[in-house]
């Protein structure tokens, strides 16, 4: 069972790990733990080579049953067909490789440097050594913006010392330590006052601590552990492309099987025969389905990080599109990160703050109407004393303040220059002359200042330990002995404001007739004269609100899960709308309570968690997955990153978010805002939708060349088309619209729509009556043009074939703006509304009439050029798909 140090005093560790406390660990017992133990490192994962990553570009069912055909070209010495089927191959190879690659980089470029070096004690000496080489039992010293490099116990340290660890336990704000030991055996990580943790940073004071776990054996390492242990699924799209791939080359089997035995059996030559079922062979298979999808991920990729989300591989984009559950860390992603003060109480009034976050718009009011200051002695006084008591500074710049310390200490400065008062000019006034600090056991600082020959200590902490050390209050600018009404007015204002979740502090101060030769707490923090409360929070970000009302519109629902207190957590998630009349609220103690079943009942209703660990965070990513849910679980800390992993779609913070988190997401968003997340899934609703268009543009033109190909050898015709304008149909003329179609505008009633379910299949019956009923009237259109001028005009079959040849690219030409939408008409929708379809029709049919016109095409293609009655005529039947559908689209709505 491993030990809890938290438990143990300084000489009962010194005992545990045979360390002398002064003189620290010799030279010969550190070697030997480093043996034993292994460097201060955490196990990384071997990274992809470009050239593995490149290939596993090619590891799609589909390209297996291109990379056939194009075998099966070679070998009938069809080299045009096998070296064009090859090149669209490798090019969706290549647009994969450069969108995942490029990904790596960009994240490359987010990553921070860690603190190499430990400061320690060994042979009773101080000195520097390599983190990596810290073991168990060496005695290190930490100050202010040092990174600690291993988990380990405090035994001394200076009264302000306090650590950030949220990248660790999710906890906002800085930590205060201490080297007391704790009674409770079982404490949640975010409580372990006397415990240092790897990946943390200290933000104040200075302290000594003993190192109780070096790498894997850290609770970073056992995050990575988790990490390392969750493997990695496909996403909805690359399982059903992959199903829709082996339908398609079933559907080929049989197709080509039935066209070569009645072609035999009619008295074909076998090889001609053979020709024939691989030309419908290649008319059945779409070969440009992988690239224009990848094109179309990719195109959709770039307009994400408009956006402000960066896509790690591509298919995640369309995962999004599904998901039905946002697992939300609170601070910065739904809140500002930016602590802010909202309320001031001074002599009875409740003041409110404006403004949020670190902006300099706000201004200070009552009962909701702006006020003059300088009228109200007691809030200016107030806040006087929240400044001069205060050891951050503020600076100014591009019309936005910047906090340098305690955000909290920031926050009232912010609040204080919106009523006019400025840290410079109060501190000119009032010189510093001493402090002291800040203590978790007291609850209380002290700043010492000169005004006019007199020395004033400014005093701020917990109001129920302020108030109980105050004589006075503050009242038309002259102290009078506080009451016990005002302390009962103080107390229930206090909790008025905690229970809104709002931290609140209060502020004092005393005249001291001389300066104490030596600095006592307990001597000067008494006899305070109460100035007032200031009530400050986290506030959400103002466009989070508007992004989860479209999740529930989208039927998304959102969960929180963070680092901080129940409390503050709940308001938080109330203010937001997501947390409901009958909604729960859980700490990682109570889910720990709970088994698997329990937590099963109980998922659905529980929008908040809070004080949670990394193991609770995949608990609850497995539960909601476990009812069929598609997860999307956002994080920063490592603590978040197991979760991260394991959820559908994970997704790192990019400015606050560790190393480790970005590398096991799916996708990184760069300015850490829940709006963003909310826009991404948009986007990967937009492009799922897109996605569907083309397949759908792709299968029913498909249908439409199989079926032209199938009814003609059915009643004995000649092949309306030969092999290589089969290929040229597929990936040119349908490429390029398809790809158009790939990039349409997102539909405005994207986010009304209820999620997507995972197990619906790419075509649905729906989809595929349509497609054939669509495929069927495009062959029709190319059969008649055949038709026409085989055995009307008797032109002979290579301008028979021509004219088909034509028809057949036409009609999918006016096809495309059919596949803009299923319901809705093309001229409801407008034409100009997606220019690059315009373009790709255009260029599409240019290219057809190179082929048609130009004497080497001519020979390469096996066609000739056409007259103008025979141009009528095509653009006449190739135009009827498009009115046909139109109709029906009509008929179908009335």
């Amino acid at each position: 069972m491993p030990t809890k140090w938290w438990q143990l005093n300084a000489q009962q560790i010194s005992r545990e790990l045979k360390v002398d406390l002064s003189a620290g660990l010799t030279s010969k017992d550190a070697q030997d733990r480093f043996l034993k133990f292994g460097p201060n490192q955490l196990k990384e994962k071997k990274q992809i080579s470009p050239l593995a990553l490149f290939l596993e570009q090619f590891n799609d069912f589909i390209i297996w049953v291109l990379v056939a055909a194009a075998l099966v070209s070679g070998f009938l010495k069809e080299w045009v067909d096998a070296f064009a089927i090859i090149a669209i191959v490798i090019l969706n190879a290549i647009l994969g490789f450069i969108q995942e690659f490029r990904a790596e980089k960009s994240l490359a470029a987010l990553k921070k440097l860690s603190a190499p070096n430990s400061r320690v004690i060994r042979d009773g000496q101080r000195g520097i050594i390599s983190s990596h080489n810290l073991v168990p039992g060496d005695i290190v010293e930490v100050e202010a913006g040092d990174s600690i490099s291993a988990d380990s116990r405090v035994i001394w340290h200076t009264s302000n010392f306090s650590v950030q660890e949220s990248s660790l336990t999710g906890e906002s704000a800085p930590v205060a330590k201490t080297s007391y030991c704790l009674e409770e055996e079982d404490v949640p990580l975010a409580d372990r006052a006397n415990m240092l943790y790897m990946g943390t940073i200290v933000t104040s004071g200075k302290a000594r601590a003993i190192v109780v776990g070096t790498g894997m054996l850290t609770e970073l390492g056992k995050i990575a552990v988790m990490v390392q242990e969750i493997r990695h699924e496909d996403t909805p799209l690359q399982k059903k492309l992959e199903e829709f791939g082996k339908w398609i080359v079933y559907l080929c089997f049989i197709l080509v099987t039935l066209v070569f035995i009645l072609e035999w059996l009619r008295g074909g030559k076998l090889a001609e025969v053979f020709l024939t079922a691989v030309s419908l062979a290649v008319a059945a298979i779409p070969e440009g389905l992988p690239a224009v999808v990848t094109i179309a991920l990719a195109l959709g990729v770039q307009r994400m990080v408009r956006r402000n989300a960066l896509i790690r591989k591509l298919p995640s984009v369309e995962t999004l599109g599904c998901a039905t559950v946002i697992c939300s860390d609170k601070t910065g992603t739904l809140t500002k990160n930016e602590m802010t003060v909202q309320a001031v109480y001074a002599a009875g009034r409740l003041f409110k703050v404006s403004g949020i976050g670190y902006q300099p718009k706000g201004e200070i009011l009552f009962n909701d109407n702006p006020l003059d200051v300088d009228k109200y002695t007691e809030l200016k006084k107030a806040l006087s004393c929240a400044v001069l008591c205060n050891d951050a500074e503020i600076s100014h710049k591009d019309g936005a303040y910047y906090v340098a310390g305690d955000p909290t200490e920031g926050s009232l400065l912010v609040a204080a220059e919106k009523a006019g008062l400025k840290k410079t000019a109060l501190e000119k006034d009032f010189p510093f002359v001493d402090e002291i600090p800040f203590d978790s056991e007291r609850k209380q600082m002290t700043i010492i200042r000169q005004h006019k020959g007199r020395y004033i200590a400014f005093v701020k902490g917990a109001p129920d330990v302020m108030l109980d050390k105050c004589d006075f209050i503050e009242e038309n600018n002259d102290p009078r002995p506080i009451s016990v009404t005002d302390k009962e007015n103080i107390a229930k204002t206090n909790d008025e404001l905690a229970s809104r979740a709002m931290r609140v502090l209060a502020v004092g101060y005393r005249v001291l007739d001389t300066l104490p030769e030596k600095l006592d707490a307990a001597e000067i923090e008494n006899n305070l004269t109460f100035a007032g409360l200031l009530a400050m929070i986290d506030p959400p970000r103002p466009e989070v609100k508007e992004a989860i009302e479209k999740c529930f519109a989208a039927g998304i629902k959102t969960v929180m899960i963070t680092g901080d207190h129940k409390n503050t957590a709940v308001a938080i998630a109330k203010q937001l709308g997501f947390f409901k009349k009958d909604s729960l609220a859980l700490t990682g103690e109570e889910l720990g309570r709970l088994s698997d079943e329990e937590l099963d009942k109980l998922v659905e209703r529980i929008p908040v968690y809070a004080r949670v660990s990394p193991e609770h965070k995949l608990r609850i990513v497995r539960a909601w997955r476990k009812r069929g849910e598609v997860v999307a679980m956002t994080g920063d800390g490592v603590n978040d990153a197991p979760a991260v992993k394991e959820a559908d779609i994970g997704v790192a913070m990019g400015i606050t978010g560790t190393d480790v988190t970005k590398e096991v997401s799916d996708m990184v968003v760069t300015d850490d805002n829940f709006a963003s997340i909310v826009s991404a899934i948009e986007e990967g609703r937009g492009i799922y939708d897109n996605i569907k268009k083309f397949i759908h543009y792709l299968l029913s033109c498909n249908a439409g060349e199989i079926l032209t190909m199938f009814v003609a050898s059915l009643i004995g015709f000649p092949a309306p088309l030969v092999a290589i304008q089969i290929l040229w149909v597929n990936l040119v003329t349908d490429g390029l619209p398809a790809l158009a179609l790939g990039v349409d505008t997102v539909a405005p009633d994207i986010m009304r729509r209820a999620p997507r379910k995972t197990s619906e299949p790419v075509i649905t019956k729906k989809m595929a009556l349509l497609i054939l009923g669509q495929g069927s009237f495009i062959a029709f259109c190319s059969l008649a043009a055949f038709c026409f001028v085989y055995f009307l005009e008797k032109e002979g079959l290579a301008r028979a074939r021509t004219a088909a040849f034509v028809v057949l690219a036409c009609a999918q030409l006016f096809h495309s703006f059919n596949c803009r939408s299923v319901s809705v008409s093309i001229f409801k929708i407008g034409f100009l509304t997606n220019k690059k379809l315009i373009l790709a029709v255009l260029f599409s049919f240019a290219l057809q009439m190179m082929v048609v016109y130009t004497p080497f095409f001519n020979t390469v293609f096996k066609t000739e050029p056409l007259g103008a009655l025979d141009w009528f005529v095509a653009v006449a039947i190739s135009s009827l798909p498009l009115w046909g559908v139109e109709a029906i689209k009509k008929i179908w709505k009335e």
